[in-house]
């Protein structure tokens, strides 16, 4: 489809902030970012203006920007305000496929023919998202990719001009938007600055032999956008129904926790559905009717084929757009049909599944669960360990807030001599609470200045229980923290380490590792 196939692409900028900001009732003049794992994702002109960009931790942004309002990344939020924008572009120009909130594209024939121009038509959609109060900027080029990026610069491309346009852009313009390019293009993107192709015509200057055979799939994939090379058109056809699957309400469902609910069975039935006729959806159409008869439909496109959650993602989004609509185009009626319809499949090999049946389904799962918990009780809420330098297990770790940068306290590549010897204890008892060593006699066992026991240990008090020992190994002294006269845990003074090996209940954990400190013992570590 050359010649007629050119492709309009509607771009918000900033989406993600300006929901955030409209939510909140932020001021149009006060700086917002978005963060994910405490770190901004998106921000708004007037916080880049001040020196905010993506990547820096939340600390970092508001050091450069006191002012910043800082909200927490929410797709739901994002996908349920970009739908009445929809919606007035789908009632302007049908044919409307959304990429992702904030981002969509429709052909650019039929507008052009009924509003007289491209220029004209762009003029139209502009009008049409300004009336539902968003800002908006228009790309058309011949190609898809072409496309969205012209709508980052407001530019309209002549036909055949695509590959001219794209030759002086910088290279990182391939790896912007999320909805055409995999997660690895940032990486594919750093290797090519490394070697000197800064430009998309330095990239597009390569043969495709070459970007093939040195850079993997998704490379080959880029170097298409970077060459304009032809692609489909957004699809304004109602979609094939041999893989469709449905689900008649019953009862009709009004409220958006019960739309979820629906949506992700439905998006199960759909995968099964692909997995048995050996193919994957990139593009979905989701499709509602209402009690009073009304039809709602949206296609949905993905840069990589769906996953079950991708697909129950977007269903979620959809109908929470639908159900919460204020602009007085919110359905009438429950809804009392929802389908699933594949727009686009590919061939089940292009979705490379992991060993235990999902694309990192497990670490995607626990890393959105723990986003979640952070945005609940704040960015130092979640903490992970960095492996940090040190002589004991405590000061080896370093705790970090999820999503800053895993920086050490200290060097673990230096020698550290003293250090505890391996194996480390595989829980660590922050609180190190106090125990009781007693030689055979019952005195106390202590060490001396010269860091040996004043008995040999024989039985470990701790609390109301007590084990003899089977073994133990040890003392090392701990030679620092003397140059002052009260330093972290440790106090000045004789202190040492040693490992016990219980002779008894629990038998799970039988080792445990010591310190002695200011004339006494405490549990530092467990041993399984």
């Amino acid at each position: 489809m050359r010649g007629g196939g050119r492709v309009v692409a509607l771009w918000c900028q900033d989406w993600p902030a300006v929901t955030a900001a409209a939510v909140a009732g932020v001021s149009a003049t006060r700086p917002v970012a978005v963060l994910v794992a405490n770190r901004v994702v998106e921000c708004s002109v007037l916080a880049r203006a001040e020196g905010v960009g993506r990547g820096l931790t939340k600390r970092e942004a508001q050091s450069r920007c006191p002012n910043l309002y800082v909200a927490q990344a929410d797709t739901d939020r994002d996908a349920r305000l970009f739908e009445p924008v929809v919606a007035a572009i789908d009632a302007t120009v049908p044919g409307v496929e959304v990429l992702r909130p904030g981002l969509l594209v429709l052909g650019a024939r039929g507008a052009a023919r009924f509003f007289g121009s491209e220029e004209a038509a762009a003029e139209r959609l502009v009008d049409a998202a300004a009336a539902v109060g968003v800002e908006v900027q228009i790309g058309i080029a011949d190609e898809l990719s072409t496309a969205v990026i012209a709508a980052r610069f407001a530019a309209i491309v002549p036909s055949g001009a695509g590959a001219r346009f794209l030759a002086p852009l910088p290279v990182r313009e391939l790896a912007l938007e999320p909805s055409l390019a995999a997660p690895e293009r940032t990486d594919l993107v750093d290797l090519l600055h490394r070697l000197g192709l800064r430009r998309i015509g330095d990239f597009a200057a390569l043969t495709s032999t070459e970007v093939g055979s040195r850079f993997g799939a998704d490379a080959v994939l880029a170097h298409r956008c970077a060459r304009a090379v032809p692609e489909r058109p957004p699809s304004a056809r109602r979609p094939p129904k041999d893989l469709a699957v449905q689900y008649p309400c019953d009862p009709p469902i009004d409220r958006v926790d019960a739309a979820a609910f629906a949506g992700r069975m439905l998006a199960t039935q759909l995968h099964t559905a692909l997995s048995e006729a050996s193919v994957a959806c990139t593009r979905l159409s989701v499709f509602a009717e209402t009690a009073a008869g009304e039809q709602l439909s949206r296609i949905w496109r993905c840069a990589e084929p769906l996953t079950p959650e991708g697909t129950a993602d977007r269903v979620r989004w959809q109908l929470d757009g639908w159900l919460t609509r204020r602009d007085g185009t919110r359905p009438t009626a429950p809804i009392t049909l929802l389908r699933l319809e594949p727009v686009e499949v590919v061939a089940a090999g292009a979705l490379q599944l992991g060993l235990w049946g999902g694309v990192g389904a497990e670490q995607e799962r626990a890393r959105r669960a723990l986003i979640r918990v952070q945005s609940l009780l704040g960015g130092e809420a979640v903490r992970v360990g960095v492996l940090s330098g040190g002589r004991g297990p405590a000061e080896r770790i370093t705790m970090v807030a999820l999503g800053d940068e895993p920086i050490p306290a200290a060097d673990p590549a230096l020698p550290w001599p003293g250090r505890l010897p391996r194996p480390a204890p595989a829980v660590i008892l922050v609180n190190r609470p106090v125990v009781y060593l007693e030689a055979a006699d019952g005195t106390p066992v202590q060490v001396t200045d010269r860091g040996l026991f004043t008995a040999d240990p024989t039985l470990l008090r701790w609390g109301s229980k007590q084990w003899k020992l089977a073994g133990w190994a040890g003392p090392w002294p701990v030679d620092e923290y003397w140059w002052t006269p009260k330093s972290g845990a440790l106090s000045a003074g004789v202190a040492a380490r040693i490992q016990v090996q219980l002779d008894g209940e629990p038998a799970d954990v039988r080792v445990l590792l010591l310190i002695y400190n200011n004339e006494t013992w405490r549990a530092e570590g467990l041993y399984d």
